[in-house]
């Protein structure tokens, strides 16, 4: 393999912006530039967005009238919704991009196929992996994991509001201190939300490495792939 290949995750919740519900248009033509700085360097880039700025499954299902798996359906559809609004603000920033669905709906986007979405990468193409991993109870943490152990993605970059993983909630506490290298077993302790345990175990069996970084901080993206971690943490 020739150029890096990396997987990104993106929150839903961080397309919300202010309205902390919907799509920010300004939020969107952002992360697309960030995007595009890694295209220009020649990394072959996978996306993965979540949907909670729409709906969330276990939210969605909490007193009982949807059922979880109903729920988690919806959700994935969430993240089609948000995977089509990414594609477009790439391709008016000036990438090639295909978005690819782990359930069918061929009029908005490919299946999901391992071998395509890999040819599309080796072109230079932006890959968006949507709906999840296509059951219920799996989060998109996960099937951003899934997806990129399957491309052979170098790492998976995680794209938050805050600038690594704490010790305890930076929010909450002014003494949290930010833990910038974790081992697997680390991230899997309770009080560290890192991704949940399913994606940080499928990481592990892998050893892929897991990146967690502040989004809004321009520059942020190719600065880790170019091998700077100051402002980040990471778990391997």
């Amino acid at each position: 393999m020739g150029n890096k290949r990396i997987l990104v995750k993106f929150s839903g919740e961080a397309l919300a912006g202010d309205a902390g519900h919907g799509i920010d248009t300004q939020i969107l033509n952002y992360i697309s530039k960030e995007i595009k700085s890694l295209v220009d360097a020649d990394i072959e880039v996978g996306l993965v967005i979540g949907g909670g700025n729409i709906i969330r499954g276990v939210t969605a299902a909490q007193d009982g009238i949807i059922r979880r798996t109903a729920g988690d359906y919806m959700g994935m559809l969430a993240t089609v919704i948000n995977a089509v609004a990414m594609q477009e603000a790439c391709e008016h920033a000036g990438m090639k991009v295909r978005v690819q669905t782990a359930i069918k709906m061929e009029q908005i986007a490919e299946p999901y196929i391992q071998r395509r979405s890999v040819r599309h990468l080796e072109k230079g193409r932006v890959v968006i992996f949507a709906a999840g991993t296509g059951n219920p109870f799996f989060t998109t943490d996960t099937a951003a994991t899934l997806r990129a152990v399957e491309i052979g993605a170098e790492m998976i970059i995680k794209a938050t509001k805050v600038d690594g993983v704490y010790d305890k909630d930076p929010n909450k506490f002014d003494d949290a201190k930010r833990l910038t290298n974790l081992s697997y077993d680390q991230a899997l302790n309770d009080h560290i939300k890192v991704m949940d345990d399913t994606s940080i175990a499928l990481a592990k069996d892998n050893k892929l490495p897991i990146v967690v970084c502040d989004m809004f901080k321009t520059g942020n993206l190719l600065d880790i792939v170019n091998g700077n971690y100051e402002n980040c943490s990471i778990v391997k």
